[in-house]
Protein backbone atom coordinates (compact mmCIF):
# COMPACT_ATOMS: atom_id res chain seq x y z
CA UNK A 1 0.00 0.00 0.00
CA UNK A 2 2.99 2.77 0.86
CA UNK A 3 3.98 1.74 -3.08
CA UNK A 4 0.84 2.39 -4.75
CA UNK A 5 -0.16 3.97 -7.75
CA UNK A 6 -2.11 6.52 -5.40
CA UNK A 7 0.57 7.79 -3.58
CA UNK A 8 3.50 7.84 -6.36
CA UNK A 9 0.58 10.14 -7.69
CA UNK A 10 0.74 12.54 -5.18
CA UNK A 11 3.89 12.90 -4.69
CA UNK A 12 4.71 13.38 -8.17
CA UNK A 13 1.93 16.15 -7.74
CA UNK A 14 3.59 17.58 -4.68
CA UNK A 15 7.12 18.24 -6.31
CA UNK A 16 5.14 19.77 -9.51
CA UNK A 17 3.72 21.84 -7.22
CA UNK A 18 6.27 23.25 -5.86
CA UNK A 19 8.58 23.69 -8.74
CA UNK A 20 5.79 25.96 -10.02
CA UNK A 21 5.73 27.62 -6.73
CA UNK A 22 9.20 28.58 -7.04
CA UNK A 23 9.01 29.21 -10.77
CA UNK A 24 5.96 31.34 -9.67
CA UNK A 25 8.68 32.98 -6.97
CA UNK A 26 11.27 33.85 -9.24
CA UNK A 27 8.99 35.31 -12.12
CA UNK A 28 7.08 37.77 -9.44
CA UNK A 29 10.98 38.79 -8.20
CA UNK A 30 12.04 39.25 -11.87
CA UNK A 31 9.17 41.22 -12.83
CA UNK A 32 11.21 44.40 -13.38
CA UNK A 33 14.59 42.63 -15.20
CA UNK A 34 14.83 43.64 -18.57
CA UNK A 35 14.67 40.60 -20.76
CA UNK A 36 13.31 38.40 -18.34
CA UNK A 37 10.55 35.38 -19.82
CA UNK A 38 8.29 34.09 -17.44
CA UNK A 39 8.64 30.32 -16.23
CA UNK A 40 5.66 27.59 -16.51
CA UNK A 41 5.52 24.32 -15.13
CA UNK A 42 3.95 21.33 -16.74
CA UNK A 43 3.10 18.21 -15.25
CA UNK A 44 -0.56 17.56 -14.84
CA UNK A 45 -0.93 15.88 -18.85
CA UNK A 46 2.12 13.73 -18.43
CA UNK A 47 0.72 12.37 -14.41
CA UNK A 48 -2.40 11.53 -16.36
CA UNK A 49 -1.18 9.44 -18.55
CA UNK A 50 1.23 7.68 -15.77
CA UNK A 51 -1.51 7.06 -13.79
CA UNK A 52 -3.43 5.50 -16.41
CA UNK A 53 -0.80 2.72 -17.22
CA UNK A 54 -0.59 2.41 -13.78
CA UNK A 55 2.94 3.93 -12.98
CA UNK A 56 2.40 7.56 -11.25
CA UNK A 57 5.84 8.84 -10.87
CA UNK A 58 6.34 11.63 -13.70
CA UNK A 59 8.78 15.06 -13.56
CA UNK A 60 7.88 18.35 -13.85
CA UNK A 61 9.47 20.04 -16.37
CA UNK A 62 10.21 23.65 -16.73
CA UNK A 63 9.81 26.11 -19.98
CA UNK A 64 9.62 29.67 -20.66
CA UNK A 65 6.49 31.28 -21.99
CA UNK A 66 6.00 32.28 -24.98
CA UNK A 67 3.33 35.14 -23.55
CA UNK A 68 3.86 38.48 -25.43
CA UNK A 69 6.46 41.00 -23.85
CA UNK A 70 6.72 44.71 -22.82
CA UNK A 71 8.87 47.17 -24.82
CA UNK A 72 11.52 45.75 -22.31
CA UNK A 73 11.37 42.13 -23.19
CA UNK A 74 9.91 40.72 -20.07
CA UNK A 75 6.73 38.95 -19.85
CA UNK A 76 5.58 38.35 -16.47
CA UNK A 77 2.17 39.58 -15.56
CA UNK A 78 1.42 39.82 -12.38
CA UNK A 79 -2.25 38.66 -12.71
CA UNK A 80 -1.51 35.79 -14.32
CA UNK A 81 1.54 34.81 -11.30
CA UNK A 82 -0.94 35.52 -8.36
CA UNK A 83 -3.93 33.41 -10.09
CA UNK A 84 -1.50 30.73 -10.80
CA UNK A 85 -0.03 30.70 -7.64
CA UNK A 86 -3.79 31.12 -5.94
CA UNK A 87 -4.17 27.52 -8.25
CA UNK A 88 -1.53 25.92 -7.11
CA UNK A 89 -1.66 26.66 -3.53
CA UNK A 90 -5.02 24.92 -3.10
CA UNK A 91 -3.83 22.20 -5.23
CA UNK A 92 -1.12 21.38 -2.75
CA UNK A 93 -3.50 21.58 0.33
CA UNK A 94 -6.21 19.27 -1.85
CA UNK A 95 -3.21 16.88 -2.32
CA UNK A 96 -1.81 17.29 1.09
CA UNK A 97 -5.37 16.00 2.45
CA UNK A 98 -5.13 13.53 -0.08
CA UNK A 99 -1.90 11.92 1.40
CA UNK A 100 -3.01 12.29 5.15
CA UNK A 101 -6.42 10.35 4.31
CA UNK A 102 -4.02 7.71 2.86
CA UNK A 103 -1.84 7.51 5.70
CA UNK A 104 -5.19 7.83 8.13
CA UNK A 105 -5.94 4.59 6.42
CA UNK A 106 -2.63 2.94 7.26
CA UNK A 107 -2.91 3.97 10.66
CA UNK A 108 -6.38 2.48 11.35
CA UNK A 109 -5.50 -0.60 9.89
CA UNK A 110 -2.05 -0.78 11.96
CA UNK A 111 -4.26 -0.36 15.33
CA UNK A 112 -6.64 -3.21 14.42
Amino acid sequence: MLESVTLSALASALDGLADRQRAIADNVANVQTPGYHAKRVAFEEQLLSAVRSGEGHVAATTERSLEPTRLDGNNVNLDTETLSNIDTVLRVQLATRAVDGKFSSVRTALRS
